[in-house]
C-alpha cells in the first residue's frame, strides 16, 4: 500500500542572517503554517499570495530577531495566531532592544503572542499534526515541530552544525542533549529543515557533524 502523501514544505530564506522561513502546506485544502516570519515579511506573503494558500497558524520555533521579526506583519495580513514556547517570551517581548544589539532601529515591539506552545502539544497544519518537543540551549523556549518525516529544527541543528550558545539563556550542553533526546531518535531518513542554510537528514548529521561526535 502506498502512503499517502504528507504535507509539502517550501523555503524562504530572507533578510539580511539569511533566515529560513517555512510554509508547511496541506495541498488538499491550502491550509497553511508559516514557520518563523523573517525579516523579508512581504516576500513572504507574496509567496502565500502566488500559491493561493490560507494562512491558519504562525508557529516560531523561538524568538531571535531574525525568527520574528515579520511576525506582525504575516499576523495582521492574515488574521493567523501566533504560537510560542513561553521560556522564549522574554526575547519575543524585546524584539527593538534586539535589533539594538545589532546597530539595527525602529525594530517593532510585537503584539503579544497567542498561544503558548509546550513540550508533546500536538499542532496541525490542515489534516496533518506535528508534535511539539522543546530542544533548549540555543534559546530557554525553543521548539522543534516533529511529524510526517519532518523536523522544523530552527537553530538547533544544521547541515554540518548546532545553534550558537553564546546568547543569554545560551547552553552548549543543554543543546547537545536537546539533540541527542529529540532529533537523532528520529529515523535516519527524517529531513531536517533549519533556521538557516540547506535542509539535511537525521542521518547524515549523525554519520558527519563533527560537534555531534
Amino acid at each position: 500500500m502506498t502512503a499517502a502523501p504528507g504535507p509539502e514544505v517550501f523555503g524562504i530564506p530572507n533578510g539580511q542572517f539569511a533566515q529560513n522561513s517555512w510554509l508547511v502546506v496541506d495541498p488538499a485544502s491550502r491550509d497553511t503554517v508559516v514557520v518563523d516570519p523573517g525579516e523579508e515579511a512581504e516576500r513572504i506573503l507574496a509567496e502565500i499570495r502566488r500559491r493561493d494558500l490560507v494562512v491558519r497558524a504562525i508557529w516560531l520555533t523561538h524568538a531571535h530577531l531574525d525568527h520574528i521579526w515579520g511576525v506582525d506583519t504575516v499576523r495582521v495580513a492574515t488574521g493567523a495566531p501566533v504560537h510560542l514556547h513561553p521560556d522564549d517570551r522574554r526575547w519575543y517581548d524585546i524584539l527593538p532592544e534586539q535589533g539594538a544589539m545589532f546597530g539595527l532601529r525602529d525594530l517593532p515591539r510585537l503584539a503579544p503572542p497567542d498561544h503558548e506552545l509546550a513540550h508533546g502539544d500536538s499542532v496541525s497544519v490542515g489534516r496533518f499534526p506535528f508534535v511539539v518537543r522543546h530542544v533548549p540551549g540555543h534559546s530557554p523556549g525553543h521548539v522543534a515541530f516533529i511529524g510526517h518525516g519532518l523536523a522544523i529544527a530552527g537553530d538547533v541543528l544544521f547541515a554540518g552544525s548546532i545553534g550558537r550558545t553564546d546568547l543569554a539563556g545560551g547552553s552548549t550542553e543543554a543543546l547537545l542533549e536537546s539533540i541527542r533526546r529529540e532529533l537523532l531518535t528520529l529515523p535516519d531518513e527524517t529531513r531536517v529543515l533549519p533556521g538557516h542554510g540547506p535542509e539535511t537528514t537525521v542521518g547524515a548529521e549523525r554519520r558527519s557533524n563533527p560537534f555531534l561526535r
